[in-house]
């Protein structure tokens, strides 16, 4: 099985309309977050996942924690804070938007904070994953991030950071060089070409690895078009990019999460270029759902996907119907 990825980071109760909420106020219950979905998609791929966080004492924390177990994510280091509630997300689309609405503040999850590493939460661990939505929740979050990302309080573990730019919780100009600064203490980043450029400026894949020289790897994302990978080596960066899967687009959240996961997954497997090929196969599943995280097919159907010749990969396109009969 490997050594654990271990998964730190805030997740909300989410909650989102059967149908169009001004006119029918009924309201699914689901959750939501960045590290808890990659966790999620590596259990599913069958590594050993374990998510650490801090959830309230209410309904929605052993709705989230439960959900995650019945995933095969490892839930025993969360953290029920008896004083603060868990986070809630409401999700509304409208005319094709996606809106989203926050209730976070003082949340159990931004309470999180160094001394949640406990030698129990960090037992048998090799890659730690968060993102950069862990640093801007509160200042014990930052501090958690700086002490795994640059002080390396969890040793010769590897660190995986996704940069997941939210530029609504960050104040002005802050985001930039604060999120630049941890990716570049990161061993593996992953990061959109989208947010490169919003962040940093960054037009191309060889821009972002300018910016961010750091990492040992760096997976820059391209949307719908493809992945690069930059593999630090002795002489200089190997690079290898691997085409998107065409695919349906019903709701793009959750796609970098899930990306993040096979990626990892392929990663802990030891061969090269399969990280990239499951990340954008568990993310081209993903984008078929409203929900981060939906049924996904069988590992082995995934596996078997990712392993296709070059010409069955490009021309593979992923719809509701594959996913069914795949199931």
């Amino acid at each position: 099985m490997g050594p654990v990825v271990l998964c730190v980071g805030e997740t909300m109760g989410l909650l989102t309309p059967v149908s169009d909420l001004r006119t029918e106020p009924l309201l699914h219950v689901h959750q939501a977050g960045a590290e808890s979905n990659v966790a999620a998609g590596l259990a599913h791929l069958g590594a050993r996942s374990r998510w650490l966080s801090r959830v309230g004492d209410d309904d929605f924390g052993p709705i989230i924690t439960g959900f995650l177990t019945e995933r095969g994510v490892d839930t025993a280091a969360v953290t029920v804070d008896p004083e603060r509630p868990t986070g809630l997300m409401v999700k509304t689309v409208r005319d094709g938007t996606t809106v989203v609405r926050y209730a976070r503040a003082g949340s159990a999850a931004s309470a999180l904070s160094v001394a949640d590493l406990t030698p129990s939460a960090v037992s048998e661990v090799g890659i730690c994953h968060l993102s950069g939505i862990t640093p801007v929740l509160s200042d014990s979050t930052a501090a958690l991030a700086e002490a795994i990302l640059c002080d390396r309080v969890l040793g010769e573990v590897t660190i995986s950071f996704d940069v997941n730019h939210r530029a609504q919780l960050w104040p002005p100009g802050a985001a930039a060089p604060q999120l630049a600064a941890l990716a570049n203490a990161a061993d593996i980043v992953l990061v959109g070409l989208d947010e490169a450029h919003d962040l940093w400026g960054c037009d191309t894949p060889e821009s972002v690895r300018e910016q961010l020289p750091d990492p040992a790897r760096l997976v820059v994302k391209d949307g719908a078009v493809a992945a690069h990978e930059f593999v630090r080596g002795a002489a200089g960066d190997q690079v290898r990019t691997t085409a998107a899967l065409r695919a349906e687009v019903i709701e793009v959240v959750g796609a970098g999460d899930a990306f993040a996961a096979g990626y990892l997954a392929g990663l802990s497997s030891g061969e090269e270029g399969l990280g990239l090929r499951l990340g954008h196969v568990l993310a081209a599943c993903t984008i078929q759902s409203p929900l981060d995280l939906p049924a996904w097919p069988p590992a082995s159907q995934l596996k078997h996907w990712a392993g296709l010749a070059e010409a069955e990969w490009r021309s593979l396109h992923i719809t509701p119907d594959v996913l069914q009969g795949a199931s």
